[in-house]
C-alpha cells in the first residue's frame, strides 16, 4: 500500500505543475495582449489617428460662385444674388406638420412642396435643416423673421441663386441652370450638393464647365452622432470663369422689341468679316429665372402646348422654306457653270408650263416681260429662276447653296442648331426611293421644295456674299475660356468659298437694286441715309400650295387666312451698301409678304447697328469687370 507521505507529495506535485501550466498560460496570454496593444498603438498609431480624426471632422464641399455672364461691352446679363430660403430642423420643432401649417399662413406652401419636405424629414437625420422654400423675397424674409418665436425650429438662411437681368430677351442664348438630374451625376461629389445648379441650355450648358468654377471646403467639428459642434476650417471655392459674349444687349434688346409685335419671328445680325453674332433673337420667349427657382407644373405645360413655341430657339433651330432670298443661290450657280450670264434674258409671262403643269410666278397677271439676271432678282421673278433651273439641274444648285453655308450645322457655340436641308438627287432617292422629278427642279431654284434654311444660316449666307466670298462662321463668345480661345477672332483669315469677283459683283449690285431701285421689291422699306444704305433681298414662302380655283377666284388677303396657312415673310440684307459690315436675317413665321413685313424689320436692325458702331465706346473701356482685355475686333 501507497503511504500517506507519498500520496501526499504526488498530490504537491501535481498541482506545482498545474500552476505551472496555468501561469504560463497568463504570462501568454498578457503578452499576446500586451503585443497587440503594442501593435494598435504603436505600429497603427497613424492609421487609427487619422480614423479618429475622420469620425472627429466632417469635410463638407462648399459650392462655388458660378462665373457671370456678359455682353460684349461688359453688360452684365447673368449673375450671382443672394436667395434666402426657409429651412426647418425637426428635432426643434415637437411637430413639423403643425409647424408647416402655421408657416403655410405666412408664406404659401403648397401640397407638392408638404411632400417633399415630409420625405426629406423621413430621410435625413433629425437635426440636420431641410429646405421649405427658396428665393424668398424681402417682404417674405421679414414676416418669417417678425413671427420667428411662433415658429420653432424653423431659420433663414443664405445661399447663392443665378439670376438673369434680361430674361425674355436672352433666354434662348443664355439658357439657363437647374439641379443635376440623375443621368448627370458622374460621382463629382460637387454635383450631389442640394444647392449646385448646372447648365441646362444656351451658352450656359455649352460653357458649363468653365463657368463652375472649383469647390472650396469646410471642415466641421461633429460628435459620435454626427452633430456639428464647430467649424474648423473653411476654404472659399474658386469662382467660375466669366464668359464675355458677343452680343450687344442694346442691339438685342431692340430686335426683340421689334419683332415682338409678331407672334412668332427671329433675327439674326452678324460681321461679315469676324463672324461675331451681335443679335440672335426669337420670339415668344420665355422667363430663364423660372427654371431656376423650380418651374411649376402649369407653367411648364403651357410653354409645351404653346403653338408658338416658346422654348425652340427659332434662329438656330427654326428650319424654313427660304423663298425668294434662295434666288442669289441659284444665280450665281448659273454664273458660276457658265450656263447663264448677267445679260441673260427671259421672258415671263406670270407662269412656266411643264408638261400639263402651269408653275406661276409671284406676279401671275401679265408677269414681268423681258428680265436679265440682275433685274430677275430685283423683281424677283419666279420664271426666270423657273428656266435657270431647268438648264442647272438639283445638284449644282446644291453645291452652291453649300458653299454659302446651307445644308450643314454652321457650328456656332450653343445646342440644338440644325442643318436645314439642301435637297439632292441622291438625297430625294435614298430618303424617299423616288427618282427627282424635273418640276423639283422649279421650286427648289426659288427656295420652295424640300429646301429648308434656318435665319443663322441665310445670314451667313449674305455675310459671305457680303465680304467678298469668305467663308466666314458665326460665334457667341469673344473671350477665352480655361487658356482656349472659344471662337475665331476678327483676324482670322477665312478661306475662300470659290466663286469668282464678277459673279459677286452681280449679286451686290441686284442687291443694292432690291433696296434702292424703285423697281425693287423692298424699295419702301430702304434706308434713305445714303451713307448707311443697305442692300437685301426679299423672300416669301409659301406653306401650302395654292390651288388653280383660287387662283381664278382671286387670292385672299392674308387676314382672311389662318394664320398657320399664311406665307412666311423673310428678308436677307447688309449695310452699309458700299462698304459692308454687317449682314442680317429676319423672318416672320406665317407674316405675309417679306417686302412688307420682314424688310422693315431688318431696316431698322441694320440701321441701328450702325448708328451703334458709330457711338459706341470701344469695347475696351466699357467692359469694366475685367480691365486686362483687348478686343480684337472693334464693336
Amino acid at each position: 500500500m501507497i503511504s500517506a507521505a507519498k500520496r501526499e507529495n504526488n498530490r504537491t506535485r501535481l498541482f506545482t505543475r498545474r500552476a505551472i501550466l496555468l501561469t504560463s498560460g497568463q504570462i501568454s496570454l498578457f503578452g499576446v495582449l500586451l503585443g497587440r496593444m503594442y501593435y494598435l498603438q504603436v505600429v497603427e498609431s497613424e492609421r487609427y489617428k487619422v480614423l479618429a480624426e475622420d469620425n472627429r471632422i466632417n469635410l463638407r464641399l462648399l459650392p462655388p460662385p458660378r462665373g457671370r455672364i456678359l455682353d460684349r461691352y461688359g453688360e452684365m446679363i447673368a449673375e450671382n444674388q443672394l436667395n434666402y430660403r426657409i429651412v426647418v430642423i425637426p428635432e426643434q420643432t415637437g411637430s413639423v406638420g403643425t409647424t408647416l401649417d402655421v408657416l403655410s399662413e405666412i408664406v404659401p406652401i403648397d401640397e407638392v412642396a408638404r411632400r417633399r419636405i415630409f420625405r426629406e424629414v423621413a430621410r435625413k437625420r433629425k437635426f440636420l435643416p431641410v429646405t421649405v422654400k427658396e428665393n424668398l423675397t424681402w417682404d417674405e424674409v421679414s414676416r418669417v423673421a417678425v413671427n420667428a418665436p411662433d415658429l420653432p425650429g424653423v431659420m433663414i438662411d443664405v445661399g447663392s441663386s443665378r439670376h438673369y437681368l434680361f430674361g425674355e430677351q436672352l433666354a434662348h442664348v443664355v439658357g439657363y441652370v437647374a439641379p443635376p438630374s440623375e443621368a448627370d451625376l458622374t460621382g463629382d461629389p460637387l454635383l450631389e450638393l442640394p444647392d449646385f445648379r448646372i447648365g441646362r441650355n444656351g451658352v450656359e450648358r455649352v460653357y458649363d464647365l468653365a463657368l463652375r468654377g472649383k469647390a472650396g471646403s469646410s471642415q466641421i467639428e461633429v460628435n459620435a452622432l454626427g452633430r456639428p459642434i464647430r467649424e474648423l476650417e473653411r476654404r472659399e471655392g474658386e469662382p467660375g470663369n466669366d464668359l464675355l459674349l458677343t452680343l450687344d444687349l442694346h442691339l438685342q434688346n431692340y430686335a426683340v422689341t421689334r419683332l415682338a409685335p409678331n407672334e412668332s419671328a427671329a433675327a439674326v445680325l452678324m460681321d461679315v468679316h469676324s463672324g461675331e453674332v451681335l443679335v440672335l433673337a426669337s420670339v415668344p420667349s420665355f422667363d430663364p429665372n423660372e427654371f431656376n427657382k423650380g418651374i411649376s407644373g402649369p407653367l411648364w405645360r403651357s410653354l409645351l402646348a404653346n403653338t408658338r413655341t416658346p422654348l425652340i430657339n427659332k434662329s438656330v433651330a427654326g428650319q424654313y422654306a427660304p423663298g425668294s432670298t434662295f434666288k442669289m443661290i441659284t444665280a450665281m450657280a448659273a454664273l458660276e457653270s457658265g450656263l447663264a450670264t448677267p445679260d441673260t434674258r427671259v421672258s415671263c409671262p406670270g407662269h412656266m408650263a411643264l408638261g400639263d403643269y402651269k408653275f406661276h410666278c409671284w406676279k401671275s397677271k401679265g408677269g414681268h416681260g423681258g428680265l436679265d439676271m440682275v433685274e430677275g432678282l430685283k423683281q424677283s421673278c419666279d420664271v426666270y429662276f423657273y428656266d435657270l433651273s431647268r438648264r442647272l439641274g438639283i445638284d449644282r444648285i446644291a453645291e452652291m447653296a453649300r458653299r454659302f453655308g446651307l445644308g450643314t450645322t454652321t457650328s456656332i457655340d450653343l445646342p440644338g442648331e440644325k442643318a436645314g436641308l439642301i435637297p439632292t438627287r441622291a438625297w430625294k432617292l435614298g430618303a424617299t426611293g423616288i427618282p427627282w422629278q424635273q418640276g423639283e427642279n422649279l421650286v427648289a431654284a426659288i427656295g420652295q421644295g424640300f429646301v429648308l434654311a434656318t435665319p443663322l444660316q441665310l445670314a451667313v449666307m449674305t455675310a459671305r456674299i457680303a465680304n467678298g466670298g469668305y467663308a466666314v462662321t458665326p460665334y457667341l463668345t469673344r473671350d477665352a475660356v480655361e487658356g482656349r480661345k472659344v471662337g475665331p477672332r476678327a483676324g482670322r483669315q477665312f478661306a475662300p468659298v470659290g466663286v469668282s469677283q464678277q459673279t459677286l459683283a452681280v449679286m451686290h449690285r441686284a442687291m443694292r437694286g432690291v433696296v434702292n431701285d424703285p423697281r425693287g421689291t423692298a424699295f419702301r422699306a430702304r434706308i434713305t441715309d445714303v451713307t448707311m444704305a443697305m442692300g437685301g433681298k426679299t423672300g416669301t414662302s409659301q406653306v401650302r400650295r395654292i390651288t388653280e380655283e383660287e387662283r381664278r377666284n382671286g387670292l385672299r388677303k392674308p387676314e382672311q387666312v389662318p394664320w398657320r396657312e399664311r406665307d412666311h415673310a423673310l428678308f436677307v440684307g447688309y449695310a452699309p451698301v458700299d462698304n459692308p459690315r454687317y449682314a442680317c436675317a429676319v423672318i416672320v413665321e406665317h407674316g405675309g409678304g417679306g417686302s412688307a413685313v420682314a424688310a422693315p424689320i431688318a431696316r431698322d436692325i441694320l440701321l441701328e447697328a450702325q448708328k451703334r458702331l458709330r457711338d459706341a465706346p470701344p469695347t475696351a473701356q466699357r467692359y469694366a469687370g475685367n480691365p486686362e482685355i483687348r478686343s480684337e475686333a472693334t464693336p
